[in-house]
């Protein structure tokens, strides 16, 4: 199954989670799309943690065949395996692009790094999956320092996560630290997820 490239607010609204992390999906209407959308359904044990499973994978915009792929990578690792898992989701390059504000969006963001406008200390990276490593700085290119999106996202961030740096002056910013479980997604489960894959 390829990514999801559909409507963002109906995803969310069915979740009952806003994958956008802003809120805004669920104000007006907080049931599922659709007619039958305020019928409550009682979930099984396997569909809670799908839910789980899908809020995660919606959040960050992967297709299911990367979203297994990061957890494969996680489950080889010394430590919690969710845990690990949500941290290699975070410290993908997409995503910490949009986390320094250079894009308003983690689908603009997974674009702009598409498309070859960011360096990873100094060299192009244009795959938004890179993960990003301890003290890697991430920068615009040269000719890329003048697309209104990335100045229009840079002048509308103004909070960013204690665990990375942004020099406003060079727009350059850089992981200081690898995040800590409450740092990100408060309301998600990862066990839930270690159990629907470990089933």
């Amino acid at each position: 199954m390829s990514r999801y490239i559909g409507p963002s607010w109906k995803v969310s609204r069915r979740l009952g989670y806003s994958t956008s992390e802003t809120g805004k999906e669920l104000v007006k209407r907080k049931y599922a799309p659709g007619q039958h959308g305020q019928k409550r359904v009682k979930l099984s044990e396997y569909g809670v943690q799908q839910q789980e499973k899908q809020r995660v994978r919606f959040t960050y915009g992967l297709s299911e065949k990367q979203f297994r792929k990061v957890f494969a990578r996680a489950s080889k690792m010394q430590g919690n395996t969710g845990v690990n898992f949500l941290q290699l989701l975070e410290m993908r390059l997409d995503n910490l692009v949009y986390r320094l504000g250079f894009a308003a969006t983690r689908a603009q963001a997974r674009q702009l790094v598409n498309h070859g406008h960011f360096l990873v200390n100094g060299k192009k990276v244009d795959i938004p999956s890179y993960t990003v490593q301890v003290g890697d700085q991430i920068s615009l290119k040269e000719t890329s320092k003048d697309l209104a999106v990335v100045k229009a996202a840079l002048e509308a961030k103004t909070v960013r996560p204690e665990y990375l740096a942004f020099d406003a002056d060079k727009n350059v910013g850089s992981l200081v630290r690898v995040p800590e479980r409450d740092e990100f997604l408060p309301e998600i489960h990862e066990q839930l997820i270690v159990e629907f894959y470990n089933r």
